[in-house]
């Protein structure tokens, strides 16, 4: 009995001499933001620049492809009557958390170019956001986004922003005239 005592004390004492560590973004990232399955309808709202004046229009809806859920964004952006946009968007509460560094997202389209706007506490006019810029194909890419290759889309803001601060993503077909077909099937936080 005293012999258990002494090696049960031994372990109790080696364990707790160990630091305990915090967890790092390599233990907890890359996480999972949306998949497009339950309830995603619920979560994304369609918005155009009809709700300015614009002409712009289209409709965004989950679809499936293959086993995947995504979310398809279709239309025609119209830059008549100071128009010129059309998106799917997520706000949401609580940001997201401080160790990430970016987005990793799958999508496909139409050889257009795309953006993701980012929307932040703080922001002055709802039109102001962070964007990314890139290009999609008729087959499935990965893009990465780092937060620090996000632009500020006007003079004042900020240059910079905090991933705990975010409060919207949307998906955007902008600023020229022509046909929309981006799908997304996954967001991640890496």
């Amino acid at each position: 009995m005293k012999r258990h005592s002494i090696l049960l004390t031994l372990f109790i004492g080696v364990v707790l001499s160990f630091p305990l560590l915090p967890a790092t973004a390599e233990d907890t990232l890359p996480i999972t933001f949306e998949d497009f399955e339950t309830d995603a309808i619920e979560r994304w709202t369609y918005v155009a620049d009809r709700v300015m004046g614009g002409v712009s229009s289209g409709d965004a809806h989950m679809v499936r492809d293959g086993d995947d859920s995504a979310v398809r964004l279709k239309g025609v952006v119209s830059t008549e009557n100071n128009g010129g946009f059309i998106q799917v968007r997520q706000q949401f509460s609580g940001g997201w958390p401080e160790d990430t560094h970016g987005l990793r997202i799958s999508a496909k389209g139409n050889d257009q170019t795309y953006y993701v706007f980012l929307r932040t506490e703080g922001l002055s006019r709802v039109w102001y956001s962070y964007r990314f810029v890139f290009d999609v194909s008729n087959d499935w890419a990965e893009f990465e986004m780092p937060f620090d290759k996000f632009k500020p889309s006007h003079e004042g803001m900020p240059k910079a922003f905090t991933p705990e601060i975010i409060k919207s993503i949307g998906f955007v077909a902008y600023g020229r005239d022509h046909e929309v077909d981006l799908t997304v099937r996954r967001v991640e936080l890496y």
